[in-house]
Parts: C-alpha cells; structure tokens; sequence
C-alpha cells in the first residue's frame, strides 16, 4: 500500500479534474475523511423512515467508521445515536434491525431510553454499602451520542455538526425536486440487498456520477435500448456544486450509428422475455432513468420503473458496503408491482446492470495499489462543474470532488 504522498493542506487546492489516485489508497486518507467529511459540516444518509415505522423499531449502521443507531422514540420522533456506551465504548446493539423499549450494554449493563439518556447503572448503589458510583456523579452527562436529524421525503440525514445547514439548502432546489417527485409519496419497501465491493468509498460515488460510462461498461442498456448516449438527457448540478442528477430522456427512434463498432452494441440480440424491461407511465415528464446522488454517500435511482435509494459504506481505504433499499407505491396494482420486480433484476449485486458497477472499481484499486504521483484525467466536457444538457460529461464527478475538497481543505 502506498504512503500518502499529499499533504493534507493541499487537499484544498486541488484541480477537480486532476486527482491523485493516492486518495484511494492511501490509509491516511480515511481518519481524514471520518473527521472531515463523516463528523464534519455534511448531512449523511443513514436509512429511509420506512426502516423505522412504529416506536422502538431501530437500524444500525455507520456514518463512516462511526456505528450509529437509527431509530424511533417512544413518541415516533427518529433518533440517531451513537452506537457506543458512554462507559467503556462498547457497542451497544448488534442486530441490524429490530424493535426494543430502552438500550442495554452487553458489557456492564448501563441501561439508556431510546432518546440516549442514561437511565440505570447496574450497582449504582454498590454493594453493602460499598462501591457505586460517587455522589456527583451525573447521569444527564454520561449518556449517549446524539446526532442532529433532518429528513426529506422520507429520507433520513444525520449530522455530527452541531450547526449543519438546513437539508433543503444542503441538496438544492434540483435535487429536492427530484427526490420529491421520485420517493414523495406514500411508498413500501419490496426488496433490499447488502453488497461488498473491494474498492475504496469514492470511486463507487464517482462511479454513480458517471454517466459517460453507462452506455459502454453496461453493454446490457446499450443492446436492449434503455439507456445509451443517443437518447436525450443530460446532467443537473445542485446550487453548491455537490450533488447531482444524471437523467435519460425517452426517444423514439435509436442512432445505431452512434454506437458502430462499439462492443457494447450487440444488435442481433434480442430477449426471450420482453417483459423483464417492460415499463409502465410513471410521471408527468420524458425522464425514463436517473440517477441521484448526493454528498457523501446517498445515490437514489430510477431505473425505468425500479426505483432505489442506494447507501454507501466505507469499509477501511480499500473496501465499502453497499445497502440497497428498493422501493414500490404504495398505491402499485399487482401487475406494476410486478413490473418493478421484474425489471429490479437490473439492479443489485448481481443485477444484469449493476454487476459492472461493483467490479470496475476494483479494476481500478487493482490499477492504482502503487500510484506514485499519477492522476486521473476527469475532463469529459471541460473542467468546470456546472448543469449540461448531455451526459458525455464528467462534471458531476467533478462536483463530488469539490465537495470533497470544500470538507478535507476546510478541515486543514
């Protein structure tokens, strides 16, 4: 594994067109990131309200190397906690779902309620008349962890900051509309799956920002005409520059031309089943397939009518997990239903889509284990970052870099 060859005052001053692939690999880089990024001025997504319905159901996850509990209160107010007791640092809930009344402490037994607050220490008294915890002893400091929540359209954000800003403006006015007009409504969940992918965090969220790639690693899309580059659409970009949506546009008739001598134009296939891409009207616009992604780790997808929320993982400088949520209206007949199931099979870790997605980027981990001072050139259409009406573009990876250079240069 390599050193880290940058200093982290520099960070700030990088070109987001020119990035060392030491930032993928070096192992600096990720107490870096945790301080800067995961418990720094950033709203991270940690699960989906529908996770959490009723009171006392939780998730656990993380917000970067931070373990975390997602939960409601016994008033349905949704809490995130720090998974760690206030005593020694053990962690306190292991399921990774599940319905409780207060959190216990394997290791001692400190008792809190589902707000954080320390409720009861096992031998507070001592024993006899002996031992216990002294008189100034006060349990309303020696709770749990409690992070700053919004949501949005059912999303849930936490933030380590204590002065974040307000979740609209962190995603922008595009974006809140996107998500709103994608998941605002009242939605179920019909499917998740957990994914590990042996590569560093940022290259699967660049990888998601990519729309130049879709049509040449997913020889899937290409062949089967659901998304390809001869298709209008193009790429919106939040007012601050970190998030975006990449979207495709419906169209009539396909340029097999564009695509000539290409492999991952394959024409003369055609599917036994057409039902397995067989799309029903959804919303009131021409956009068939998108994809959102904000800063840090949230990625929504609408894939002809598969609709997701994606949430990554860091896994140490060389490995992430990947949490998928798929989603359908609550409203959906039986026949849709069945068609985002169906078409669900494009997704997923094994997904006839995805499944490029997750080992491209240990490609690349596999490329750049020894990186010296070499950088990757992301300058497809320019290097600015700013909305573009084509998706042969590289500026929403651009922005996630300059949203990763706003945290790591602030920070130095």
């Amino acid at each position: 594994m390599t050193t880290f060859t940058i200093a982290p005052e520099s960070i700030g001053k990088l070109r987001v067109s020119e990035i060392p692939y030491a930032l993928h690999s070096a192992p600096e880089s990720e107490a870096m990131e945790q301080a800067s990024i995961f418990e720094g001025p950033t709203w991270v997504y940690v699960g989906i309200d529908l996770e959490i319905s009723t009171p006392g159901t939780f998730k656990t996850t993380w917000i970067g190397s931070t373990p975390v509990i997602v939960l409601r209160d016994e008033h349905g107010d949704i809490r995130v906690l720090v998974n760690r007791c206030a005593h020694k640092g053990s962690i306190l809930c292991f399921s990774q779902e599940g319905q409780t009344k207060s959190l216990s402490c394997p290791y001692h037994n400190w008792v809190y309620d589902l707000r954080g607050n320390l409720k009861r220490v096992a031998f507070a008294k001592g024993v006899n008349g002996k031992g216990g915890v002294p008189e100034d002893f006060d349990y309303a400091k020696n709770g749990l962890r409690s992070l700053k929540v919004a949501t949005f359209s059912g999303l849930i954000f936490a933030s380590f900051s204590d002065n974040p800003p307000d979740i609209q403006t962190y995603l922008g006015s595009r974006v809140q509309h996107h998500i709103a007009r994608t998941i605002g409504r009242p939605m179920k969940i019909i499917g998740t799956y957990r994914q590990r992918m042996r590569n560093n965090w940022k290259l699967y969220m660049e990888n998601t920002r990519d729309s130049y790639h879709a049509s040449l690693l997913h020889v899937f899309f290409t062949t089967f005409r659901l998304n390809r580059l001869d298709m209008a659409g193009g790429m919106a970009i939040s007012e601050n520059q970190w998030n975006s949506i990449s979207y495709t546009e419906s169209v009539e008739q396909f340029n097999d031309e564009a695509y000539s001598g290409n492999r991952s134009l394959q024409s003369d296939i055609r599917l036994a089943d057409p039902t397995l891409v067989r799309q029903f009207k959804e919303f009131d616009d021409p956009i068939v397939s998108s994809i959102t992604s904000v800063f840090p780790n949230l990625i929504m997808q609408q894939i002809g009518n598969s609709l997701a929320v994606r949430q990554l993982i860091p896994r140490g400088v060389d490995e992430c997990e990947l949490v998928w949520v798929l989603l359908g209206a609550q409203d959906d007949t039986p026949e849709q239903s069945m068609a985002r199931i169906k078409q669900a099979n494009l997704v997923g870790p094994a997904g006839l889509v995805s499944l490029e997605d997750g080992i491209i980027g240990n490609f690349i981990q596999r490329g750049i284990r020894h990186p010296g001072e070499h950088k990757a050139v992301i300058r497809m259409g320019g290097d600015d970052v700013a909305s573009l009406d084509s998706r042969v573009t590289e500026t929403a990876v651009r922005g996630f870099w300059k949203a990763y250079k706003d945290c790591m240069g602030a920070a130095a």
